[in-house]
């Protein structure tokens, strides 16, 4: 158990959040939700004890092993993977290291000898004969391959170094365990292994994210950081959210009885309860809602920005058609043969095992590169507007122009209310419209295309990862944009929830072709037929 007593946490006059008192349990996995800038990942700091909080104080059971996902990709650059994730049982390496290094010295002496002897009869008891074997089976299944479980570290990628970090914090079986943003860089196929492995978890997890899939398949609580102070409400990220949502309306509607209320609020309990229990997520399997107080369920303070697209005019019967589409770098086939046809209504997840396919893809359709082979053609009704993943070239230059003179070199209409207004719907308000370009975070940015988007009034849209540096409330406002966008989307993300929601088709584009289904990115993820139909189209 992890008990948290009377916490606060002040930079300076800032209050980062004070009188804090929690308790983790055992068998619970806890999503750490809140704004950008609350505290999230401060908070789990003060829980690993690398910050220490202005008062109180976090408690943690006596003989209890704490693991926690590690920032740093260069710490362990001269070790080789293996004993990278064998590390994160510090008790367990020490032991080992030490046995080995005196069975190693060719002068051992009796006495020695009877101590290295105890090392190894404690080495086995811990499981310390299976732990290369373990570690070893946790990195091939976050997707690193055995091929370099004995490189050094210093010789792999970026996400190849993340891969092995997670590993490192999930082995042997932590008692408490630590994970801030731990989706960022794996793949669908990684994420949803993680999912599982999580959701079968019977130790404590306590975990920041933006990814509301994974939270909702693995949180039973969620901890919210949120008005200077850290909750935790019982039930996934869905559940807190629509309960949150829920409570505002009626906060707002000051007429309905607190009985109405109350039995309104039952309802929905009741409804949610009966859909969780039908998935694998924790949260049905530990019946957390039946023991909700609704005394818990609060509006949330956090804004969500205003996200509608609102096409000049509707498509005609020819949309897109797309034809032998191929593409390659330096030799290398990202994708070929691409052809496929799209209709009414449709909104296609675009996916790939190479995210340069990807956003090559879409920078054909938007005209800035030109394919190999093949040809593509929107339909005259057609109006698309691109967002990029990488919009650095659209404030290059800029860098000195206010947010509204940036905005307003995009619009027919020059008038600063109008412009404001546009921006007013993105969270830029008062005097943030007069920031200046070059100032702005890379949320900010994104918000800004979103608005220039927004101006166009497009009828079809190309988005390469728009959910890309935005906190959870911007993802949650532009997914029920694009569910309620009357258009066609082709589109690709890192976040599950949106793929899932959005897409009624699946295209991914592959070195020897495509596969196209019409059904939800779950159902193809985790069909077998295509998963050997994919393991093909790569080779």
């Amino acid at each position: 158990m992890v008990t948290v007593q009377n916490l606060s946490l002040q930079f300076g006059k800032r209050t980062l959040f004070d009188d804090v008192n929690l308790k983790f349990t055992p068998g619970n996995c806890y999503g750490v939700i809140g704004a950008n800038g609350a505290g999230k990942s401060t908070f789990l700091k003060i829980l690993s004890k690398e910050l220490d909080p202005t008062t109180g104080q976090v408690d943690i059971a006596p003989g209890q092993r704490m693991a926690v996902l590690k920032q740093n990709h260069f710490e362990f650059d001269e070790f080789t993977p293996i004993q990278t994730v064998m590390m994160g049982h510090k008790k367990l390496y020490d032991i080992m290291t030490k046995k080995d290094a005196l069975w190693a010295d060719p002068n051992l002496s009796d006495e020695d000898a009877m101590y290295a002897s105890e090392l190894e009869a404690e080495f086995g008891e811990m499981g310390g004969y299976e732990a290369e074997s373990s570690a070893a089976e946790l990195l091939s299944n976050l997707g690193l391959k055995e091929a370099f479980h004995h490189s050094l570290m210093s010789e792999l990628t970026g996400p190849q170094k993340v891969r092995v970090l997670l590993a490192q914090a999930l082995f042997g079986n932590p008692d408490i365990l630590l994970l801030d943003e731990p989706t960022n860089d794996l793949d669908a196929e990684t994420v949803m292994w993680l999912e599982d492995f999580l959701a079968d978890y019977k130790n404590i997890v306590i975990v920041v994210s933006h990814d509301r899939h994974f939270l909702d398949m693995v949180c039973t609580h969620v901890t919210d950081v949120d008005f200077g102070k850290v909750k935790t409400f019982t039930g996934n990220y869905t559940f807190w959210y629509e309960t949150s949502q829920l409570a505002l309306r009626q906060a707002q509607n000051k007429n309905k009885k607190a009985e109405q209320k109350r039995k309104e609020l039952m309802d929905f309990i009741q409804r949610f309860s009966a859909n969780a229990s039908k998935a694998k997520q924790a949260t049905s399997r530990k019946k957390a809602l039946e023991k909700l107080n609704l005394e818990e369920i609060k509006p949330s303070s956090r804004k969500y920005p205003f996200i509608h697209f609102k096409p000049e005019r509707a498509p005609g019967d020819q949309i897109l058609q797309v034809e032998n589409l191929s593409y390659s770098i330096d030799g290398k086939v990202l994708f070929s043969d691409v052809t496929f046809t799209i209709n009414k209504d449709e909104k296609i997840a675009l996916y790939s095992k190479d995210s340069l396919a990807l956003t090559s893809f879409f920078e054909i359709m938007d005209g800035k590169i030109q394919a190999n082979s093949g040809d593509f053609k929107f339909g005259v009704t057609i109006t698309p507007a691109y967002l990029p993943n990488e919009n650095s070239e659209y404030f290059t230059g800029a860098q000195d122009l206010s947010l509204i003179d940036w905005l307003r070199q995009y619009s027919k209409e020059k008038d600063e209310v109008f412009i404001r207004g546009f921006l007013g719907r993105m969270l830029f308000s008062g005097e943030e419209v007069n920031k200046k370009s070059s100032v702005l975070s890379g949320g900010e940015k994104v918000r800004c295309m979103v608005s220039k988007m927004m101006l166009q009034n497009p009828n079809f849209l190309l988005l390469d990862e728009p959910t890309n540096h935005l906190d959870l409330e911007s993802i949650t406002a532009f997914n029920n944009a694009l569910m309620e966008f009357p258009g066609n989307i082709i589109f690709t993300s890192h976040d599950q929830h949106f793929m899932n929601t959005v897409a009624n088709r699946i295209i991914e584009i592959t070195p020897n072709g495509v596969i196209d289904k019409l059904m939800s990115f779950d159902e193809y993820l985790r069909n077998e037929d295509i998963k050997k139909l994919r393991e093909k189209m790569y080779q």
